[in-house]
């Protein structure tokens, strides 16, 4: 039944977009924010307020060596209070039967109806007794890697989806790297920057790697690469299908060699999933507003970011790149605070 609840919703919601009756002064200001003469306004302000300044001169920048050159890293550290509570998975683990071959969603109904509740008390059962005592052996010993991969291809119910969240409890969170790169275009062309975000105690470590000419991209690829381990795992937003095969690429392209085949939680994927009913859309922006009150301003979105790199290069001004660096940034920062609410939302 439509209630007020319901109607307080789409009002917000309609509120919020230019083309309703009633636009808020927010809608007003986002559509002036998007529309293209907005960005060459505000690229024109950029020039005149960064005209002579250099690279270095972005705060906490400096000139690194890598093994294929130098380029520029720009880091930054904020404190975070980043907690992945101890959930008991391998106990959950135990009583998901679904994990076992040839076991589906009415195979493992029949068999906890008939008193058959984990994975260990299978190991009594004729049929499946062999099948579970391995698979418990294995669990045990299992890299975090290796388990991810299994929750991964098992392919039965939104709970056994849900467990890939859920499983990062039992890797340390310093493993985790939140990246994200901006380019010159959809393929086939350079990295300019890549932002990668690592929780060290209490602080969150942004390093990023931009690009200050064409010759430089083997080392800004370099500078990331040195970040992974085989204990790695990438989080991103839309990340499995596009900025590690970008990365890839670009690491052929530069003859480098690179194990980027790492566990990978995309985000953009779970909120599709977990958060269907309460966003407007999945985008990265709409999350961080809707969830996070993040509202940010002079953002540059990636369709223009070519042309300011560009308008860099040939003006030789830092102006245009300035709030390029400071978008992939909050980007990757953004993306610890997705990942922690998703967890919690799952446990």
């Amino acid at each position: 039944m439509y209630n007020e609840n319901q109607e307080n919703y789409y009002q917000r919601i309609l509120a919020n977009s230019i083309s309703s009756r009633n636009p808020s002064e927010k809608a007003k200001q986002r559509a002036r924010e998007k529309s293209p003469l907005y960005f060459e306004d505000l690229k024109r302000r950029l020039l005149l307020d960064f005209e002579g300044k250099k690279l270095t001169d972005i705060k906490n920048s400096e000139i690194i060596s890598t093994n294929f050159g130098d380029t520029l890293k720009i880091t930054t550290t904020e404190k975070i209070d980043f907690k992945i509570e101890d959930n008991d998975f391998k106990n959950q683990i135990n009583h998901n039967l679904k994990l076992l071959p040839k076991i589906g969603i009415k195979k493992e109904e029949n068999l906890k109806n008939n008193g058959y509740d984990t994975i260990e008390s299978l190991k009594g059962h004729d049929a499946y007794g062999d099948i579970a005592s391995k698979f418990l052996d294995e669990i045990d010993e299992m890299p975090f890697c290796e388990i991810m991969n299994l929750l991964d291809r098992n392919k039965y119910s939104k709970g056994c989806r849900d467990n890939l969240l859920k499983c990062i409890s039992l890797t340390d969170c310093e493993n985790f790297k939140f990246m994200d790169i901006e380019t010159k275009g959809l393929s086939n062309v350079p990295v300019i920057l890549i932002g990668v975000a690592e929780i060290k105690g209490k602080d969150i470590i942004c390093s990023q790697y931009f690009l200050r000419n064409y010759t430089e991209e083997d080392a800004l690829l370099d500078a990331y690469l040195s970040h992974l381990d085989e204990d790695s795992v990438h989080v991103t937003f839309n990340g499995k299908s596009f900025d590690v095969p970008f990365i890839k690429n670009r690491c052929t392209y530069n003859r480098i060699e690179a194990n980027l085949d790492l566990p990978h939680l995309d985000l953009m994927h779970f909120a599709k999933n977990l958060w269907k009913d309460e966003l407007p859309n999945y985008k990265l922006q709409t999350i961080e507003r809707e969830f996070f009150g993040i509202e940010r301003h002079d953002d540059v979105p990636g369709q223009y970011i070519p042309g300011y790199y560009d308008t860099y290069l040939s003006e030789n001004n830092i102006g245009p790149i300035v709030p390029i660096i400071e978008h992939n940034r909050q980007d990757i920062v953004s993306l610890a605070a997705f990942l922690e609410k998703m967890y919690m939302d799952v446990n």
